[in-house]
């Protein structure tokens, strides 16, 4: 079993910037893949970004690449999204999330087996 805590979420102009934390409970969390993702009002869940269990590997989205960083430290059990020149459309609740590295996709909401109970994100002009 893994516990995922979000926090750091707020309100932020355009071009802003502001760092997520997701702080994980569990003895097994080092060995789970993380991922972020988002869901806007009226929108479906989208995938943000991912990170293997030894950071080795990222993936993101096309929308936030390059903006968007996203890391983990495991001696402290916390993945970080770090999101730079925000735009409008980054507004959303963001969600961390945690799957086994050896089933499913990076990408796919239905194969993360843990997830965060969310944090808002505004972003306005």
């Amino acid at each position: 079993q893994v516990q995922l805590v979000e926090s750091g979420g707020g309100s932020v102009q355009t071009g802003g910037s502001l760092r997520l934390s997701c702080a994980a409970s569990g003895r097994t969390y080092g060995l789970y893949n993380m991922g972020w993702f988002r869901q806007a009002p009226g929108k479906e869940r989208e995938f943000v970004a991912a990170i293997t269990w030894n950071g080795g590997n990222t993936y993101y989205a096309g929308s936030v690449k390059g903006r968007f960083t996203i890391s983990r430290d495991n001696a402290k059990n916390t993945v970080y999204l770090q999101m730079n020149n925000q735009k409008l459309e980054d507004t959303a609740v963001y969600y961390c999330a945690a799957k086994s590295p050896y089933t499913g996709s990076a990408y796919a909401a239905n194969d993360y087996d843990y997830w965060g109970q969310g944090t808002q994100v505004t972003v306005s002009s």
